[in-house]
């Protein structure tokens, strides 16, 4: 498209201004929030000691998580092949073979 004959079409653009009315009266704001002062930061000097241990500790916590998966995971999938190995009606299926004697009496 012609950028010229866009811009000759008699189209202008404006830009409209959007005021609050007088009814919005308390979601205005005047100047800062009183009480915001406690969220801004402290005169108090970081402890990076403790926040490495903090660190450390949700580091060993997430690969507890992850290790707890894979073996939850991996238990399913065997107890899944067992099963299907069992149903196909296969002898043998489990790692430890019990032997059952043909000749119980």
């Amino acid at each position: 498209m012609n950028r010229d004959r866009s811009a000759s079409s008699g189209h202008s653009a404006r830009v409209l201004s959007f005021r609050r009315s007088q009814a919005a009266g308390p979601l205005r704001m005047h100047g800062s929030v009183p009480g915001l002062g406690k969220y801004e930061g402290d005169e108090r000097p970081d402890d990076y000691r403790h926040r490495m241990i903090v660190n450390l500790v949700a580091f060993l916590f997430v690969i507890l998580l992850v290790c707890a998966g894979y073996w939850l995971a991996d238990t399913m999938a065997r107890m899944r092949k067992d099963q299907d190995c069992v149903l196909s009606g296969r002898r043998g299926c489990t790692p430890v073979g019990i032997e059952i004697p043909r000749n119980r009496w």
